[in-house]
């Protein structure tokens, strides 16, 4: 790690790479994409297989960076989602909740 990521502290964790939001049309283009019924379904397997997993004690220090890595993937996805759904404003708050199972 160099001298200015480490100055940085942890707010490299919250910018997108560069520093910059997602574009507005990428952000809808997720919303749009993965509102769909098959799109939630996705994001219920990706949710189960990434968000919910949980890893032994024993999991190494890679085991570790590798899930976290996968959850931040699905996090973003999320994230764009979000901004992207009806201008980001949270009329539809389910949206992003796993259905229920049928």
């Amino acid at each position: 790690m160099s001298a200015p990521e480490v100055e940085a502290g942890w707010a490299w964790l919250d910018a997108a790479p560069g520093g910059e939001l997602p574009p507005p049309a990428l952000c809808q283009a997720a919303a749009a994409c993965l509102g769909t019924a098959h799109g939630r379904r996705l994001l219920r397997h990706l949710r189960q297989s990434f968000l919910d997993r949980r890893l032994a004690p024993t999991a190494t220090d890679a085991e570790l960076r590798h899930v976290e890595g996968q959850r931040s993937v699905v996090a973003h996805l999320l994230r764009l989602i979000e901004r992207g759904r009806d201008g980001g404003h949270p009329e539809n708050p389910t949206f992003l909740e796993p259905e229920a199972p049928r």
